[in-house]
């Protein structure tokens, strides 16, 4: 089950200072691992990492999904608090979950 965690756009500023002219939405999301959890005894809570670019005409949607990430759901929600302040996109999502998991060396 995905949760909706929080979501923002890219500030307008930023993305025209990288030559950017269309708005960008980055959306964080809370995922719950109940069957696989009880059945597999894996992580019960993971993340998902959803970028809209609103182009002229279309839309393009990137996502980064890590399903078992933690036990630990207050952990999950620091993470996933990061991630939306830092406006990390899907592809920077494992590099700094990593670099999160080196600091605190628990998750």
């Amino acid at each position: 089950m995905n949760i909706f965690f929080g979501g923002t756009f890219i500030k307008k500023e930023e993305l025209q200072e990288a030559g950017i002219r269309y708005p960008i939405k980055l959306e964080y999301y809370k995922i719950i691992n109940e069957d696989e959890f009880v059945k597999n005894n894996k992580a019960k809570y993971g993340i998902k990492v959803v970028k809209t670019e609103y182009l002229e005409d279309d839309a393009n949607i990137e996502d980064e999904t890590i399903k078992y990430l933690s036990n630990n759901e207050q952990k999950v929600d620091e993470i996933l608090n990061t991630l939306k302040q830092n406006e990390v996109t899907p592809i920077a999502t494992k590099d700094v979950i990593s670099d999160i998991s080196k600091s605190t060396f628990i998750l």
